[in-house]
């Protein structure tokens, strides 16, 4: 437990905590608390940005705080320890230790809150970590971190690369912990700034709102083939534009497979103007296998107005989700926040090289999915190769 400001009461303290569960901004909760703002963000930044939750209890075995409240009432109002323990269905010896172990120093009388405090405390007694008792563990940890894997992403690899061996095994709460929750901080604080969010604290996420616009002869995604649906059946694509400054006018086109996450980034150095999209799509799509390549479901940017042409090209048919939609194309939507950590928002975007790109996407493509099983798009695409050109020898005559 951290040693807090003395002048802070507990009354101040449970009520930062609660106002902080319940997401309210600093500035509030130092007015409602009556302490200032730099205090509460110590406060927040000590429990990692989540605090305990108010439900929060160890197992039925302890004492709860609501029995706790029980044995005071019944203890101030004269019952023995034995009738206490009758009461509450504990054992006597529990109800005496109880009384003893916690009644206050001053005053001599047993306070519930305070008991339950001190117990808290007790309870969270210094003891060492999994990662900090495991350096093997460790250094795989700190070396997927810095390969920009999230925490969540790291603790599925890891089942994935040592599957027979326990002692590699994590939760990603723990690591979490780890980079954040005073006083563990077995992972250095620089380490922080591997994670995606770049956060010193953990936070709600924001919310990114869509850009739409009209586009002729749309054909709507409602029209798509069930199989898509599923992500069951591999060879459906979302797609959609990020975009760099104004000044430069710059664009990459961004496409994802639903099955697989399979990322393809598109080369835009002189523009997004319908014809070049059309072009550069169907130059990149056109070096996919046929049953990879089926349908394309894109937002309704102009940038798409000739998505004839890319049918045309590519025998792919093009689909266009509803306005102010964008959950409609959700792989595409979180491959294009990933990929503002390689190319932030207003800047030139053209200085990126068609290389660069294919790096970016390989970096993408090797990097493991929850709901892939923590395998990567790169290895998910690799065996569907494989089953379908077996299956092609299969059914050769």
């Amino acid at each position: 437990m951290w040693a807090r400001n003395p002048t802070i009461s507990d009354d101040q303290l449970d009520l930062i905590h609660s106002l902080l569960r319940r997401g309210e901004k600093r500035a509030l909760i130092a007015e409602r608390a009556g302490v200032c703002t730099r205090t509460v963000y110590r406060i927040q930044v000590r429990l990692g940005g989540v605090p305990r939750p108010a439900a929060a209890e160890y197992d039925s075995r302890y004492l709860s705080e609501d029995e706790r409240r029980e044995i005071a009432r019944l203890h101030d109002l004269g019952w023995s320890v034995r009738g206490i323990a009758r009461h509450l269905r504990r054992a006597p010896s529990t109800i005496s230790r109880e009384l003893l172990r916690n009644r206050d120093p001053k005053s001599g009388h047993y306070l519930p809150h305070r008991a339950h405090t001190q117990a808290w405390i007790r309870q969270r007694r210094p003891k060492c970590s999994k990662i900090a008792a495991n350096p093997r563990l460790r250094a795989w940890v700190r070396y997927l971190l810095k390969q920009r894997l999230s925490p969540e992403q790291i603790a599925g690899r890891l089942r994935v690369l040592f599957p027979d061996d326990e002692s590699m095994r994590i939760s990603h709460e723990t690591i979490y912990q780890s980079l954040f929750v005073y006083p563990r901080g077995e992972l250095t604080r620089e380490l922080k700034a591997e994670l995606r969010s770049g956060r010193t604290t953990r936070r709600p996420r924001g919310q990114r709102g869509p850009r739409t616009r009209g586009i002729k002869d749309a054909v709507s995604i409602h029209e798509r083939p069930d199989e898509v649906e599923g992500r069951l059946i591999p060879g459906h694509h979302e797609g959609d534009l990020i975009k760099g400054s104004l000044a430069s006018n710059s664009a990459v086109g961004t496409i994802v497979e639903r099955h697989s996450g399979f990322v393809t980034l598109i080369h835009l150095p002189d523009g997004w103007a319908a014809d070049k999209v059309a072009a550069a799509v169907s130059a990149e799509m056109s070096q996919l296998p046929k049953w990879f390549a089926k349908t394309l479901t894109w937002d309704r940017g102009s940038e798409m107005a000739r998505h004839k042409d890319i049918t045309a090209a590519t025998g792919i048919d093009v689909y266009f989700a509803d306005p102010y939609s964008p959950q409609q194309r959700p792989s595409n939507e979180n491959t294009n926040g990933l990929l503002r950590e390689y190319m932030p928002k207003g800047t030139d975007l053209s200085v990126h090289t068609h290389d660069d790109l294919q790096a970016i996407a390989k970096q993408l493509n090797d990097r493991p999915r929850k709901r892939l099983g923590f395998y990567t798009p790169a290895e998910v695409f690799a065996k569907l190769l494989a089953d379908n050109q077996t299956a092609g020898v299969a059914t050769a005559p």
